[in-house]
């Protein structure tokens, strides 16, 4: 649906119509944003007897169960050689295979490292303890090779490759911490990068940060990048805001987020986020919110949002900030992401059709007036959870009484139906 299938019009009523001062707009709806949840804990829960219901109580496998929920794309990390063998490049494949049998989109996220790599630890791999720079940009450029090709042998291409994970300040300290040397660290990004590309060369590259609300942070590090000609596509932010302040910390990201679009001219995505479990309102108005935010980036560069183990229930390995209740069953926070599904399903299940292009779409009065084409069968308007919010079998339809926002207005006709998107300001 990338063809407008009428002629798109903005009408300033107050200048044109001499009505309100309301501003409609109509436009072809932006592709599918990413609805994602990062699993690398899966496999160990099931090896560990964590079985996980939908939400109705039903016991199902989890990947159905997200997918039920909303959620298009998966997340995994790969560490280098983890002692337990959980999450190495063996796990990820079988992992990468069954999200790819349920139809997923995929990220892998690269640490680096035999375990966690975040903001406080960004430890080399036991094996790689005694090399310097030089040997690390190889050993960085091997292992992403590497876990790749295995990937590509089984026929698994992911949409994005995250190169570091949370590099706050580097990778592979000492020699990539950025606040000594940008440089060195810039270094290991371009490795990752270019291995990556040369495996799955349509692949987008993504760096990611923490603390999407610190503007300055990010400055710091993509200028250094910038400066130092690495070549990446998406700006990774995590978001883990507290419950009683997430409004406030949401704003700073979404403030971040267009600065990074538009200084960088790259696409973003929200790679990480998490609240506390048992906040399961505040923490689907922060993911109601953080979707919208994103889809509304200039130039359709927002990608989606990816959730952080939304499945680890009942204090898993003590985190808390997953959107399983204790019985590993969805909180209310998974139907943001439900919500969104369906808002999209609406908007895309009609493509272009014959004489589409003679239709317009205008206000007068307070009304929408669908005209041209052939008879009109009927008209309706949906908001963006996918409840039906005017109908109509003749135009014009009042819609004077809907509160601002974006709603998706489908018209059906004797040559077919299209759907597109209806912003009211």
């Amino acid at each position: 649906m990338e063809t407008v299938a009428f002629r798109m019009r903005i009408f300033r009523t107050t200048a044109l119509l001499g009505l309100t001062s309301t501003l409609y707009a109509f436009s072809a709806p932006a592709p599918d944003i990413a609805r994602g949840a990062d699993v690398g804990w899966l496999s160990q829960m099931e090896s560990s007897k964590r079985t996980f219901q939908d939400s109705h109580g039903k016991p199902g496998d989890l990947l159905d169960i997200l997918k039920e929920s909303g959620i298009n794309s998966i997340r995994l990390r790969v560490w280098a050689n983890p002692a337990s063998h959980w999450c190495d490049s063996a796990d990820v494949l079988r992992m990468a295979i069954r999200a790819k049998a349920k139809g997923f989109r995929l990220m892998i996220d690269f640490h680096y490292s035999d375990s966690w790599a975040d903001p406080g630890q960004q430890n080399k791999p036991a094996s790689w303890g005694s090399h310097g720079i030089d040997q690390l940009k190889t050993d960085v450029s091997v292992h992403t090779t590497n876990v790749l090709k295995m990937l590509r042998d089984a026929n698994i291409e992911p949409e994005w490759i995250q190169i570091g994970n949370e590099t706050n300040d580097g990778m592979l300290w000492e020699e990539g911490r950025a606040s000594k040397s940008m440089a060195n660290f810039a270094s290991l990004i371009q490795a990752g990068s270019k291995a990556a590309k040369a495996v799955f060369p349509r692949t987008k590259i993504v760096v990611h940060l923490s603390n999407g609300f610190d503007n300055g942070l990010f400055r710091w590090i993509f200028d250094g990048l910038k400066k130092n000609t690495v070549e990446w596509d998406v700006i990774g932010m995590s978001l883990y805001p507290e419950v009683a302040t997430w409004r406030a910390t949401e704003e700073q990201c979404k403030t971040n987020m267009q600065d990074m679009a538009a200084r960088y001219g790259k696409q973003v995505v929200i790679s990480e986020v998490g609240l506390d479990w048992a906040a399961a309102d505040s923490c689907y108005a922060l993911l109601k919110k953080l979707q919208t935010d994103v889809k509304a980036l200039p130039n359709q560069s927002g990608i989606g949002v990816f959730y952080w183990e939304p499945a680890s229930f009942a204090g898993w390995n003590g985190y808390q900030k997953g959107a399983f209740d204790t019985a590993g069953k969805p909180t209310r926070a998974m139907e943001a992401f439900k919500e969104a599904a369906a808002a999209t399903a609406i908007a895309s299940k009609d493509g272009e059709i014959p004489g589409a292009r003679d239709m317009d779409l205008s206000l007068r009065g307070g009304k929408l007036d669908v005209r041209g084409g052939s008879e009109l069968l009927d008209v309706r308007i949906y908001d963006m959870t996918g409840g039906l919010r005017v109908h109509s079998d003749r135009s014009p339809l009042r819609v004077d009484d809907l509160l601002p926002g974006t709603y998706l207005v489908k018209v059906r006709s004797m040559e077919g139906t299209f759907t597109r998107r209806f912003a009211k300001f």
